[in-house]
């Protein structure tokens, strides 16, 4: 048996003495504890015995504090008061809410939105994991996630679409300047060409040969890219529609491709979801899904 480090008395009796010492009354320490005058005068004597030394003198009407007790009493209220003011820090926390989410996703939709998203839910801090992999539920301690799916879902997972994709071919307006647009499909693979990690360009030029131009391992690095005039990206659409209406990219073919899978929201399918990640939930419904439109 591993033994504790700490040598503390029962708390209970640590309760009853600090609530007697302050009362200077066990039938005033019971009503304040709601339990019975006797079992507060059980526990303190319990304690007295446990410290080898009194506490208290019981007089006729009343107690009256042994020095040894008033200079315990000090140190027990102050470690209660302790206790109190932590735990008053703890529910004055605001109820946090983890979501997984791409990288690209959390650039370009939701971190755009944080301040928007803070408005709407006080009290509630949005924590963020924004990776590629696939994240689990219950071991990464994920309440929501934004996931590239297909269904039928398990039956454990609720599941709502947010959007699909339509992939587009975008560029800075710096870097096709004196060119006519839209630019004719087939004239695409003339200029510099941005690949992410899903290369959907030998899909969308029809060509099966492998096409230059820089690589990139996440799109918001390719997007990054053509916001800074190097090259024409392939995205979905709901990535790059607030850059394209802020004029900072704009579409130069009129060539789009659907692919799959869909963008979903997900979370685990329980009774009642907390009062926080339902909040979270119907924001990212309402706000999240109409990034397609």
């Amino acid at each position: 048996m591993i033994p504790s480090r700490r040598k503390l008395p029962p708390l209970n009796a640590l309760r009853a003495f600090e609530v007697s010492g302050r009362r200077l009354n066990f039938r005033a320490a019971a009503e304040e504890l709601g339990v019975t005058q006797g079992a507060v005068a059980q526990q303190v004597r319990a304690l007295e015995e446990h410290l080898g030394q009194a506490l208290f003198q019981r007089l006729p009407r009343g107690l009256a504090l042994t020095p040894q007790g008033a200079a315990y009493l000090t140190d027990v209220t102050r470690a209660f008061d302790t206790l109190g003011d932590a735990t008053g820090r703890l529910l004055e926390r605001p109820s946090i809410v983890t979501i997984s989410v791409t990288p690209t996703f959390a650039a370009k939709l939701l971190i755009p939105r944080l301040g928007e998203l803070n408005a709407a839910l006080h009290g509630v801090e949005l924590r963020t994991v924004a990776t590629e992999a696939l994240s689990d539920f219950d071991r990464d301690q994920v309440d929501i996630a934004v996931r590239q799916a297909r269904p039928p879902f398990p039956s454990g997972l609720e599941a709502k679409l947010l959007f699909r994709q339509e992939l587009v071919a975008v560029a800075s307006p710096h870097l096709l300047k004196g060119l006519p647009l839209p630019i004719a499909t087939e004239r695409l693979g003339e200029l510099p060409l941005l690949h992410d990690a899903h290369d959907h360009w030998p899909m969308f030029l029809g060509t099966s040969g492998k096409l230059p131009g820089a690589v990139f391992n996440q799109t918001t690095l390719a997007l990054d890219a053509a916001l800074a005039g190097q090259g024409v990206a392939l995205a979905c659409r709901a990535f790059v529609q607030a850059d394209m209406e802020a004029g900072h990219l704009v579409q130069v073919s009129e060539t789009t491709a659907s692919v799959e899978p869909d963008y979903f929201l997900v979370r685990k399918r329980t009774a009642a979801s907390p009062g926080a990640v339902a909040a979270v939930w119907d924001w990212c419904v309402t706000r999240l899904s109409l990034s397609a439109g």
